[in-house]
């Protein structure tokens, strides 16, 4: 997940952050795993190493590709599903300033996006998400076919958001992944974030076995064909949690249809800029998709310079 940005403002160092030490499968730090429940008080689970500091945060990567599939607008809530079927999945992350100790950056806006459980997303619906699926209009939920799977949190003063969503479907030639922008100095207007800039642009990535298990579930069943396992998918460069790969927790260990908890801390440089559009990351030259990848009309508004990137 290197990415091709030239930019030294991207490059010098800010970048995706953790603590040093970690816990469980996945490599989740031991700092963000606190600081994402700090937002709550019912959860045992934050029950992880106290003497973490932040004197152990330590810079892990560089921003990637906004993909094909990003619009502007999106609204600021906690519950991005719109009533999309799948299994439910939330979010905890941290944004934390990389360069000043891993301080919590309150008031940051961090935007997510991704596909449905068939590999379709809100304002490309007509997308062919590659394999064998039922058209995005078959799933019979009343989501905004503009909106669904898409939303901004806002940042507490622990620098924490959730998100309440779905565990993503996929799409050819791509892992099972979210995107993520991280935005400071904005603020939230007319239901949306406006202004602002954004500090870093870059993927979630989901365990393998976890994924390949869930898509044998309703409704992802009903999108048949060769999924691409995180060894062989184009963003993805194999550095665990460095990389974006999500700490899951399963909501019931006998029974994943449940859902889960994924947790990761975003350690920022917000001094920095990045919006990840017109760039690639190992997806073919200055971030063209390959051949096979998803094929659609964009809507009128979307942005023509990301509608040629790789997702």
């Amino acid at each position: 997940m290197t990415g091709n940005h030239k930019d030294t403002t991207i490059t010098r160092r800010r970048a995706l952050a953790v603590t040093g030490g970690t816990v469980a499968a996945g490599g989740l730090a031991v700092a963000g795993y606190q600081s994402a429940f700090a937002d709550t008080t019912t959860d045992t689970e934050a029950t992880a190493d106290a003497t973490a500091t932040s004197s152990e945060c330590m810079t892990l990567m560089t921003s990637v590709t906004e993909g094909p599939y990003y619009l502007d607008g999106a609204l600021v809530r906690k519950d991005i599903t719109e009533g999309k079927s799948g299994v439910p999945l939330t979010l905890r992350l941290t944004v934390v300033d990389a360069t000043d100790g891993c301080t919590p950056v309150k008031g940051a806006a961090v935007e997510i996006w991704h596909c449905d459980a068939w590999g379709y997303y809100s304002g490309y619906t007509t997308a062919n998400p590659g394999g064998s699926a039922p058209a995005e209009s078959e799933d019979g939920s009343t989501a905004n076919d503009n909106t669904y799977l898409r939303g901004y949190q806002i940042a507490n003063a622990n620098g924490v958001v959730k998100f309440e969503t779905i565990f993503p479907g996929w799409y050819t030639p791509r892992t099972c992944h979210i995107h993520v922008k991280v935005h400071t100095g904005g603020e939230k207007e007319d239901g949306t974030y406006e202004g602002g800039k954004v500090n870093y642009t870059g993927q979630f990535f989901f365990d393998d076995a976890i994924a390949e298990e869930i898509f044998t579930l309703e409704p992802y069943s009903q999108h048949s064909g060769s999924y691409t396992t995180l060894d062989n998918d184009m963003v993805y460069d194999g550095g665990g949690a460095s990389s974006g790969l999500l700490t899951l927790e399963a909501v019931h260990k006998k029974d994943p249809s449940k859902g889960y908890k994924g947790f990761l801390t975003l350690g920022i440089d917000p001094d920095a800029e990045s919006t990840g559009a017109g760039s690639g990351s190992g997806g073919g030259d200055g971030g063209t998709p390959p051949g096979d990848a998803p094929t659609g009309t964009p809507p009128s508004d979307a942005p023509t310079d990301s509608a040629t990137t790789s997702s």
